[in-house]
């Protein structure tokens, strides 16, 4: 399958984004999740979601960034609000095709997008 992320740009701190995912392919994708990785540090998830719709938020977004997805359309969406400068970072989005749910874990995801950069300016 092949991913192709959306929607990363320039906004000021308080703004809001939203990110867009497509799933290109027939395969079933099971979870989905967006992780991100800033200048000179290491990727980490920010939020995923199971094809039933559980999701798991890092905490430092929980609250501020929602996470849905559409199995129809294969797509999976990231509504990041009251965004701050240090949610700056490329963002890419990843799926899995196995049962199991490993949020967190970026070596259990099987596919992964071109990646979609973000920049807060405070």
């Amino acid at each position: 399958v092949q991913l192709q992320a959306f929607g990363g740009g320039a906004v000021q701190a308080g703004g809001s984004l939203t990110l867009r995912c497509e799933a290109i392919g027939g395969v079933v994708i099971n979870s989905m999740g967006w992780f991100r990785q800033g200048t000179g540090k290491q990727r980490e998830m920010v939020a995923a979601i199971t094809r039933g719709g559980s999701t798991n938020y890092a905490d430092s977004v929980q609250g501020r960034f929602i996470i849905s997805r559409n199995n129809a359309k294969n797509m999976v969406y990231l509504q990041m609000n009251n965004l701050k400068p240090e949610d700056t970072a490329v963002y890419y989005c990843a799926a899995q095709y196995g049962t199991n749910f490993y949020a967190r874990d970026s070596r259990k995801y099987d596919s992964w997008g071109q990646g979609t950069k973000v920049t807060v300016s405070s």
